[in-house]
């Protein structure tokens, strides 16, 4: 329906055009002053009625051009002062020029949207991630400080088991040591027992010989008692030992290599005078046996001590050995585990270190967007009141220009309509 109304209005405005043309003719105005003097004059009046509304349009539309520098402004203007063109096209060029405004207002609005909006994400996104790379770099921090501190303790356990194992080694020297004086010292206080057993023994022969204990038969071999069976005289025996009586012959043979060779080939000292006969002196030798009997007793005493000490050492070496056995087992195992630990924390550092590495280049790439958002968007956003108003201006302007056009044409048509009548009413 409005098409049919534009094309009415149209066609409308060609007839009046024509005619107005015919009218306004130099013959037909110089016919019409001639005989008809009042309705020429109104003609002269509806044509300078048109130019002066053409001119206020004009100037409106030269004066927005001049504070806008919008080319369409100039179009118009240019289409204005030419005689060329009429009403008509120059308010469709003026239509036209309103809706490209308008369309490029919204195209600065959707624009600027849009850069708020990505200002908007971009920003946060650079806050979340430089939070998310602080965090990782207190993360990394932490990691190193438990590898430091698990290498450390890691090197201290290390170090401890090796001072258990030198003192578990000089512990044991030691015990081997002692039991080595130990057994020195029963073997020596085994062989004085014997030595003064036997004196106690031979003295008993003498002052006690209800107390004297023979010593057992010899054990002869099988070919000593053949010798002997068949009547023929067995090699005296050598006791060997200590004066020959068989006893401490290990000892007898240590003291031997430490005396002098030649000494055996001293002759022994004429025996003393003898002064009468010989009497046995029993209480002197009782005497000798009972001081026997408190050196073996103090022999048994020396060696029970040194057994219960023995017997103690002993024991407190196997405890420390067992003690140290399961120490060194724990912290054996202790460092596998914190060497397990370590590993792990040094495989969550790496992560950790790649995480940032991946953190801190999509951060260049927010910064990188955000300097293009910035070129981007930087102008529009500083200029876009500005621009919006200038637009405003210039639309305002337009509809301005396009009402004084469109009331010229108005005044136009009524100045022709009372002309027709007039025309009519000569007729």
């Amino acid at each position: 329906e409005w098409e049919e109304v534009k094309k009415t209005r149209a066609e409308e405005l060609v007839a009046l055009a024509e005619t107005i043309k015919v009218l306004n003719d130099d013959d037909a105005l110089e016919l019409f002053k001639k005989t008809l003097p009042s309705a020429g004059s109104s003609f002269v009046q509806v044509q300078v009625s048109a130019s002066s509304q053409k001119a206020r349009a004009l100037a409106l539309l030269r004066a927005a051009a001049r504070k806008s520098k919008q080319p369409g402004l100039d179009l118009i203007a240019l289409a204005l002062s030419g005689k060329a063109a009429g009403f008509e096209k120059v308010i469709a060029l003026i239509d036209e020029l309103v809706v490209n405004l308008k369309k490029e207002q919204e195209g600065d609005d959707g624009k600027k949207e849009y850069c708020d909006k990505a200002f908007d994400e971009s920003d946060d996104k650079k806050k979340e991630l430089e939070l998310s790379i602080k965090d990782s770099e207190t993360a990394i921090d932490e990691l190193k400080g438990s590898i430091e501190r698990l290498t450390a303790e890691i090197a201290a356990l290390e170090a401890g088991i090796k001072a258990l194992d030198r003192s578990v080694a000089e512990a044991t020297e030691q015990r081997q040591q002692e039991n080595a004086e130990y057994k020195d010292l029963i073997a020596s206080d085994s062989t004085a027992k014997e030595v003064l057993g036997w004196a106690k023994n031979r003295l008993n022969k003498f002052y006690n010989p209800k107390l004297y204990v023979p010593p057992p038969e010899a054990q002869l071999s099988e070919e000593e008692r053949i010798t002997v069976n068949m009547g023929g005289t067995l090699a005296p025996t050598t006791l060997g030992g200590i004066a020959g009586t068989g006893i401490g012959a290990s000892f007898v043979q240590i003291r031997a290599h430490s005396q002098d060779a030649s000494a055996d080939k001293v002759a022994p000292p004429p025996p003393p005078e003898a002064f009468g006969p010989y009497q046995k002196k029993s209480e002197e030798g009782n005497g000798v046996i009972q001081m026997i009997d408190l050196l073996v007793a103090d022999l048994d005493k020396e060696m029970q001590e040194a057994e219960v000490v023995e017997k103690n050492a002993q024991e407190e070496y196997e405890k420390m050995t067992v003690d140290a056995s399961a120490k060194r087992t724990t912290d054996s195992k202790s460092i596998t585990e914190k060497s397990d630990a370590k590993a792990s924390t040094e495989e969550a550092l790496q992560t950790e270190k790649g995480k940032k590495t991946g953190l801190e280049k999509e951060h260049m790439a927010v910064l990188e967007l955000l300097q293009s958002l910035h070129g981007e968007c930087d102008w529009l956003m500083q200029n876009y009141d500005a621009r919006k108003e200038a637009r405003t201006g210039e639309v305002e302007a337009l509809k301005s220009a396009k009402d004084v056009l469109n009331g010229a044409d108005y005044a136009l048509l009524q100045t022709k309509a009372r002309s027709t009548r007039f025309l009519h009413r000569s007729a």
